[in-house]
């Protein structure tokens, strides 16, 4: 079965071709993947500081056919090849939402084919089924994906428990904020990260929220504002040595950087521990922080449990991971879905309520 995947979730416009064949016999999942095409509005948005939803929307318009052809000439298919269309359904940008159903949805009618709408999560945590190890069920998910920092256990396709989430301020929203105030260019979580590779190590004593909370809960605005003071008492100083204030921003960059992880590093392990799970997947944009990725894996070594990644290039947003996904509720419902064409979009979804039909 080879399904289309279209994500228009954010500024990210994704369109891929997946073959379920290899996941149907046992085969390594990445092996399904056909074609694909993205198209990233960063350039766009960075003089805003920020995605401008209008202009999301407009782009999504413009490269998501282009980015079709792009897919389809890579896979050598053609569109009578397609037997199901794949589509974030939410959450996101109401209106980015709605380019992306709308399309799908006309395109699986006019195929005479059907659709089914994907949890934006769902694509993110099932990605690292894409990768050289995959992780066995149930596993841990570690979701770190802009405005979304969650625990999940996942028992199957559909099977999703929420163990944990963020109380304010996600990781990411926390990366770019914290960006921003060292004035660095949006988006900022690569920034940062290559930022604090310069740093020095335990410079600035910042918070580590939540760390000894008890539960699987995160909160990120405390520390944003302790990053914010940090700044303030900064620039009181008036220092105008262009070394000295580059070292002071690689250090900040690096205690932030630091907290964060010392943070998401100690509830993933308590998630472990309580669920007796032996497999952790860090799935998301975060998901391709070098510091993240490196304490992850001493602790995996540590603790004696596995620790799973998607491939870098699939840690963004894209449309594999919405054709895969699609691919796999596909199977695991029997084809169960739908011929609706109604652009049923979700901006605010809860992935633990998205079960199995």
């Amino acid at each position: 079965m080879i399904v289309l995947g279209i994500e228009t979730s954010c500024d990210e416009t994704g369109v891929a071709l997946y073959n379920t064949t290899p996941w149907e016999e046992s085969k390594p999942a990445y092996l399904g993947i056909l074609g694909q095409g993205l198209h990233s509005q960063i350039a766009m948005h960075r003089d805003y500081g920020g995605v401008v939803p209008e202009l999301a929307s407009r782009d999504h318009i413009r490269r998501v056919l282009p980015l079709l052809e792009q897919s389809l000439t890579q896979s050598g298919l053609k569109l009578t090849n397609i037997d199901a269309v794949a589509f974030t359904q939410g959450p996101g940008l109401a209106g980015a939402l709605l380019v992306g159903s709308a399309f799908a949805k006309a395109l699986a009618q006019g195929l005479q084919v059907p659709s089914i709408g994907i949890h934006h999560l769902e694509g993110h945590l099932l990605s690292p089924l894409l990768g050289e190890t995959a992780p066995q069920f149930p596993f841990i998910a570690l979701l770190v994906s802009g405005g979304h920092t969650q625990l999940m256990k996942v028992s199957g396709i559909g099977q999703y428990e929420l163990l944990g989430e963020t109380l304010d301020d996600a990781a990411g929203e926390a990366f770019d904020k914290t960006a921003k105030l060292l004035g660095l260019d949006y988006p900022g979580g690569a920034a940062i990260s290559k930022l604090a590779e310069r740093g020095r190590v335990g410079i600035f004593d910042l918070p580590k929220p939540m760390l000894h909370s008890g539960d699987l809960d995160f909160s990120f605005s405390g520390l944003k504002t302790a990053v914010l003071n940090q700044v303030k008492k900064f620039n009181e100083k008036k220092i105008v040595d262009a070394t000295e204030v580059a070292q002071f921003h690689a250090d900040l960059a690096r205690s932030f950087v630091d907290s964060v992880v010392a943070v998401l590093m100690s509830k993933a392990a308590k998630a472990l521990k309580e669920t007796g799970c032996k497999h952790l997947v860090l799935a998301g944009g975060v998901g391709a922080n070098v510091q993240l990725r490196t304490a992850l894996n001493e602790l995996s070594k540590k603790n004696g449990f596995a620790v799973h990644y998607p491939p870098l290039e699939l840690c963004t947003d894209n449309g594999v991971m919405i054709a895969f996904a699609g691919a796999l509720r596909m199977l695991a419902e029997n084809n169960n879905s739908t011929r609706s064409g109604a652009f049923d979009i979700k901006p605010r979804w809860d992935l633990a309520s998205h079960h199995l039909r």
